[in-house]
């Protein structure tokens, strides 16, 4: 089991951005702009929703983990799946996941929750560099 802590949850945002799409005052071409990249990780490391895409109701939401945090150096900032969630937990103090849900059809894209993740333990002093 991984142990969330600091848990934010962006349901109150969402909804406000889909009321705004569905009165007009927001166009879809603006709520529905994931990025080429933002798709890429939803295809390759994303996993399936249960919910249609509020938007086109064409396909279920693919949701994305995404990793930042300084103690991952080249990792922070990529997309992980579950188990690599779970084994980084294990391995580092501490990091940030931020889950996106992503539409593949239309583009929808929204961050649902963020938190941090990891053994809460600091890490063993000052990391030795190549220079040192």
């Amino acid at each position: 089991m991984i142990n969330q802590r600091q848990v934010v949850d962006y349901a109150l945002q969402r909804r406000a951005l889909l009321a705004e799409v569905r009165s007009g005052r927001v166009g879809g071409y603006e709520a529905c702009d994931a990025s080429p990249y933002l798709l890429r990780a939803a295809k390759f490391h994303g996993r399936a929703g249960d919910q249609p895409c509020p938007i086109c109701r064409q396909e279920p939401l693919t949701l994305v983990s995404w990793v930042y945090g300084d103690e991952l150096k080249h990792v922070a900032g990529s997309a992980r799946t579950p188990e690599e969630l779970a084994r980084m937990a294990g391995s580092f103090a501490e990091f940030t996941v931020y889950d996106v849900e992503v539409c593949r059809a239309c583009h929808w894209n929204h961050l649902v929750r963020s938190y941090v993740l990891g053994t809460g333990e600091p890490a063993d002093g000052p990391r030795k560099t190549a220079g040192r």
